[in-house]
């Protein structure tokens, strides 16, 4: 019998075995591993970050907290301790959490984890890529530490746009406080002059004092290699300050922000808000010495250099110490330079990042909006006490999370939704819990106005968004004509300028209970937030998850009797991308190692 001719010349087995392939390598592809991490979170007081006596929350009594490394699709399993005297929840900054609020962290979707018990997040870290990273979300805690970084690699199959790099390094850096965390919130809730006028004492890197400050223990410093290139993960996990990061006679080659790759530019100096993250590559292409690491923040006038972050980069070999005058960077006060590199900033549009096809294929050419939310921030005085504000409405934190309530009494009694104005701002300052709708599959334009004279940024949980403007003065409808639709970069923080707008696109495919709050944290806690509800009717699990078999019940639906003590942790724990996997994930294993078995095997078949 003769084969058959042409593209159908293979055996009807050929044809199955290629199908199932096909299908094992989907699957492989979409589950990944499950991670399994223990944490206990505790009260430090001998870390002494700033040489001072305080307290620092720790992690597994870590400052800065451990790294979650993972890849695209792992699932994550946090089972998070409290040995704190205060409630705690943790959130996952950049995380979109798909279909799944219910592990936001926040206060509008879950309980909190009272003092002396626990609670294990899960969560899947669905079709992303990228540096971000966690921290505190309630009470002001992450004035005190309790953050850390998270990787999120990408799968094999993926094309990045840049050579594997040596090694990669992460680097926290952010303001830092010299007191007590706790004084710092109680005088922000009674003070006037200190809500609106107090600032941090310094900056820290990795949870370390400054190279150049005789008080301080230890510095952090990266060790490299002559002529090798590495990869180093920047996230301001600040308080107030936004932030210029160099590295002395190095440029910086920018790749990453948020999840998103950009295209590459080669930069002197980086500008970094609070709550925002990047990825560089930096060749260690100079003589070998040790060279300055240099953050200091933009819009304050410090110059008392033991209050800037210093680190060094090290050579592997070199003998001479980091010294002499300290790099110069940009005017802290040039906002026009600042917009500049904000602009220059683009998504790279041809490069696979989660999935194989190229991010661009998804973008905001010519997409029709479906709601626009004209946001501004502002402060108040509200029954004697100092506010931050939405549209004059203060966010007031309801005993009950908003998803818990919408999950069992559809909100009733909690919130009312849409009771106050995403477009208009109210005569009269207010507090509220301030809920709004968002039309699921729809495209939303979020402006955010920054009624102040300092530094703003706002976050989306949930989803990452087209950053299309920025601009100085109100806002119009005409300002549209000067955004960038072409290729704006895809992040989830956005900064905003004193007396200015940034303007964003996101769509809101993800249904769910979702965060839309300042990441300035004396603003995040006094009201500069509210939450935007994605409701999708379908009951199908597929569209939206139910909540977990382990949630906590509180406020209106708090129990009687009181919490059980901390249950006994996973059978092992780990910060590795491929540590542990369940059954299911065994099996799954199982099936990739054989079909990568067989595609390899079989060269002339092509995926």
């Amino acid at each position: 019998m003769r084969l058959m001719s042409g593209s159908d010349h293979r055996r009807p087995w050929q044809i199955l075995h290629a199908t199932l392939l096909v299908i094992l390598l989907f699957a492989c592809r979409a589950h990944g591993e499950d991670i399994f991490l223990q944490w206990d979170v505790a009260v430090n007081t001998s870390i002494r970050p700033a040489s001072v006596d305080q307290p620092v929350i720790t992690i597994n009594g870590m400052f800065p907290g451990p790294l979650i490394n993972a890849t695209t699709n792992d699932v994550v399993h946090v089972n998070v301790v409290n040995h704190m005297d205060e409630a705690l929840l943790i959130t996952w900054n950049g995380i979109q959490q798909r279909r799944n609020s219910w592990q936001d962290g926040v206060s509008g979707t879950n309980c909190p984890i009272q003092p002396f018990t626990n609670w294990t997040y899960v969560f899947q870290l669905k079709d992303q890529i990228g540096t971000f990273s966690y921290f505190p979300s309630i009470n002001f805690l992450k004035a005190g530490g309790g953050f850390g970084p998270i990787r999120v690699h990408h799968r094999p199959v993926i094309q990045v746009p840049y050579l594997k790099p040596e090694a990669e390094f992460d680097l926290l850096v952010g303001d830092w406080y010299e007191t007590s965390y706790k004084d710092v919130r109680s005088t922000l809730s009674s003070n006037l002059m200190a809500a609106y006028n107090s600032t941090p004492d310094k900056i820290l890197m990795n949870g370390k004092g400054s190279y150049r400050d005789p008080l301080t223990k230890a510095y952090e410093s990266f060790t490299v290699k002559p002529g090798k290139t590495y990869l180093i993960r920047i996230s301001n996990v600040g308080s107030a300050w936004s932030l210029n990061f160099l590295i002395q006679n190095h440029r910086m080659v920018l790749v990453e922000t948020e999840g998103s790759y950009t295209n590459a530019i080669t930069l002197d100096y980086l500008d970094v808000h609070v709550g925002q993250s990047y990825s560089v590559l930096v060749t260690a292409d100079q003589a070998t010495s040790d060279y300055y690491m240099l953050a200091t923040p933009k819009l304050v006038n410090v110059t008392d250099m033991t209050k800037f972050g210093i680190g060094v980069l090290h050579y592997d070999s070199s003998t001479t110490a980091a010294g002499g005058p300290l790099p110069i960077g940009p005017d802290p006060f040039d906002i026009e330079l600042s917009i500049n590199q904000a602009n220059s900033i683009r998504w790279n549009l041809t490069t696979g990042a989660a999935r194989p096809n190229p991010q661009g294929s998804f973008n905001v050419h010519n997409v029709t909006l479906s709601q626009t939310f004209i946001l501004s921030a502002s402060t108040a005085e509200i029954d004697g006490t100092p506010k931050f504000t939405v549209n004059n409405v203060s966010y007031l934190t309801p005993d009950t999370p908003l998803k818990l309530a919408d999950h069992l009494v559809n909100g009733s009694g909690v919130y009312e939704l849409d009771e106050f104005s995403t477009n208009s701002t109210i005569v009269k300052p207010e507090r509220g819990v301030f809920v709004a709708s968002g039309i699921h599959k729809g495209w939303i334009e979020l402006v955010f106005h920054n009624d102040l004279d300092v530094m703003d940024s706002w976050h989306l949980d949930g989803f990452g968004f087209f950053v299309v403007g920025y601009g100085r003065g109100k806002w119009r409808p005409k300002s549209r004509s000067t955004y960038n639709l072409y290729d704006p970069v895809v992040r989830s923080t956005v900064q905003v300028y004193p007396r200015g707008w940034s303007a964003a696109y996101a769509y809101l495919d993800n249904p769910g209970m979702w965060n839309l709050r300042s990441q300035q944290l004396k603003n995040w806690y006094l009201g500069e937030e509210l939450y935007v509800r994605v409701y999708d009717a379908d009951p199908n699990p597929e569209k939206e998850r139910p909540s977990p078999d382990n949630i906590l019940l509180c406020g209106k639906f708090a129990p009687t009797t009181p919490p059980s003590a901390p249950s006994a942790p996973p059978p092992k724990t780990s910060t590795a991308p491929s540590s542990q996997v369940t059954a299911a994930g065994s099996h799954i294993a199982i099936i990739c190692i054989v079909a990568t078995f067989i595609q390899t095997s079989r060269g002339s078949f092509n995926f």
